[in-house]
């Protein structure tokens, strides 16, 4: 019997959703059930009649519908990385624009727009999820009732929507070890408990100062015993209600960012053939920064990294190296992006050394450079897996290239000069001096002695040092130094005879002109890599 192929990535995607829901109503089944017979028991008479059954049901079903709801508005706000989004005053000013001038909105107005668009629907859907939930679990005798938890339950949900937003959990956190669901579903559970307490609490006094400024007919009302009764049902049904919500949120980060394998069952007639041929399509395929595709990254990084399917990259080095080629493009389509798009935005911040006081003058928070260079550095996960797995690929290719295709298609040289290129935009926007250093101004121990005005056009970049978009540039330069060195490392002993028959760059850096700095910037700071100096 022939074993079944290999999912497609849009299936993937939809696989994952499904399991999602299934699991996600299992949770909120148990919250139900447990808060209503171990805790809201204390504080109501149960009514046994057909009618009081019929109730029950309804508000179970109800509870669910209301749960599935908001889980859906999580799978359609999620992203694997954070996306550019228009502030309301951007959309104020393009409404009107569109209104009185009837211009058509630029593509990335657009863009932005839909995505704040997506902020607010998931907003009014965690509000109406709340509103259900808590009437639900409350409370459903008589409208005034109803009416009273529902307004409290719909406040709920939008201070979590809202919060939710403002911190941006919609975007998929992938862990660094991966481990069993069982063991990272339990390694959340303490925390969720925590921040539902924290969310709870506050929501309750935010909702207990409105209650000020409320008309009387959605004020609590009867006798004071009466009241600290409704208080506490409201309070023990609004954590309940935020720890289904807090689950779910767990629930979707764990089973989302879960390694998926892009390969045909060991053992196979697929296996045997072209073992590369399903993640290869999901490199190449899928949409670009979609879901399906940063989990082909990470599977491929977590094979060229790990000895665990050496198979697998056993299939990378076959004979014929048009895998292999396909393999490092796919890397380096990324990286070349990352250098691209910072070589763009850096080209406005050139300056003269002339006017590198009035800039270093200037406050260093000023927001245009990071509109700039945002977007390009949000893709950081995608772009550490790139730079590790081509890597740990071009430094396997030491041992387990058999027919030395990493050398004959030309592969290292692209591959060193695309993550120094890459490093040295980054560093650039990090306001370190991209400039070619003279040979004879170098002192020993790599000391770098003055240099007089040449006339140069550096780039000056002011930054705030403390920001994250300054720490995610730290990041992504550690991750690209680590790369090279490790590249160095394994091939100290090539490039060292190289370099002294003169053909390190012949071997190691491509001729063709780098998307930033110069080929005789890429071969200086590879001479640095090699004698273990550059940082």
């Amino acid at each position: 019997m022939c074993p079944p192929p290999s999912p497609t990535p849009e299936l993937v995607s939809k696989n994952r959703f499904l399991g999602f829901l299934i699991w996600q109503t299992f949770t909120s089944t148990t919250i139900y059930f447990l808060t209503k017979l171990f805790l809201l028991s204390f504080f109501t008479t149960p009514k046994f009649s057909p009618s009081q059954l019929y109730f029950s049901l309804l508000k179970f079903f109800t509870f669910t519908f209301s749960n599935l709801l908001f889980s859906s508005s999580l799978s359609i706000l999620s992203s694997p990385q954070p996306l550019p989004y228009a502030s309301p005053l951007q959309l104020a000013a393009g409404l009107i624009r569109f209104a009185f001038v009837s211009s058509p909105a630029e593509p990335e107005f657009r863009r932005r727009a839909l995505v704040s668009a997506r902020f607010v629907v998931s907003v009014v859907v965690a509000g109406i999820s709340g509103a259900l939930s808590v009437v639900c679990l409350c409370g459903f005798d008589g409208f005034e009732l109803i009416a009273r938890l529902g307004f409290r339950g719909f406040v709920l949900g939008v201070l979590y929507g809202l919060f939710y937003v403002y911190k941006k959990k919609w975007v998929l956190e992938f862990p660094i070890i991966q481990r069993p669901l069982f063991y990272s579903f339990k390694m959340g559970l303490p925390l969720s408990v925590k921040r539902a307490l924290k969310l709870s609490n506050v929501a309750y006094l935010f909702l207990a100062v409105l209650q000020v400024f409320l008309p009387e007919q959605l004020k609590s009302g009867g006798t004071m015993g009466q009241f600290i009764t409704e208080q506490i049902i409201l309070y023990i049904g609004s954590f309940s209600v935020v720890f289904c919500w807090e689950l779910s949120h767990h629930l979707h980060q764990v089973l989302h960012t879960k390694r998926f394998l892009f390969a045909p069952p060991k053992g196979s007639a697929a296996a045997e053939t072209n073992p590369s041929e399903p993640l290869l399509a999901a490199l190449e395929e899928s949409i670009p920064d979609s879901l399906p595709q940063y989990l082909a990254y990470l599977d491929l990084c977590m094979v060229c990294e790990n000895n665990v399917d050496t198979w697998r990259r056993a299939a990378f080095f076959e004979e014929t190296g048009e895998t292999y080629k396909r393999v490092v493009a796919a890397c380096l389509r990324p990286l070349e992006q990352l250098a691209s798009n910072m070589s763009e935005g850096l080209e406005g911040c050139s300056v003269d050394k002339a006017h590198q006081l009035s800039n270093q003058l200037q406050s260093p928070t000023d927001s245009r450079l990071d509109s700039r260079h945002c977007e390009p550095l949000n893709n950081f996960q995608k772009y550490a897996w790139c730079a590790r797995a081509v890597a740990s690929l071009t430094t396997w290719s030491h041992k387990e290239d058999r027919f030395g295709v990493a050398q004959l298609t030309g592969s290292n040289a692209a591959v060193t000069s695309t993550l120094i290129s890459s490093l040295l935009a980054v560093e650039a926007f990090m306001g370190k001096k991209t400039s070619l250093q003279p040979q004879h101004l170098m002192g020993p121990a790599a000391i770098k002695w003055n240099t007089p005005n040449t006339g140069r056009r550096d780039v000056v970049t002011t930054k705030k040092q403390g920001g994250s978009l300054h720490a995610k540039a730290y990041a992504m330069a550690d991750v690209l130094r680590t790369s090279v060195y490790s590249i160095v490392s394994t091939f100290h002993d090539e490039m060292f005879t190289s370099t002294k028959a003169g053909l390190l760059e012949k071997d190691w850096v491509i001729k063709t002109k780098p998307l930033f700095g110069t080929y005789e910037l890429l071969v200086q700071k590879l001479r640095h890599f090699l004698d273990f100096r550059a940082n």
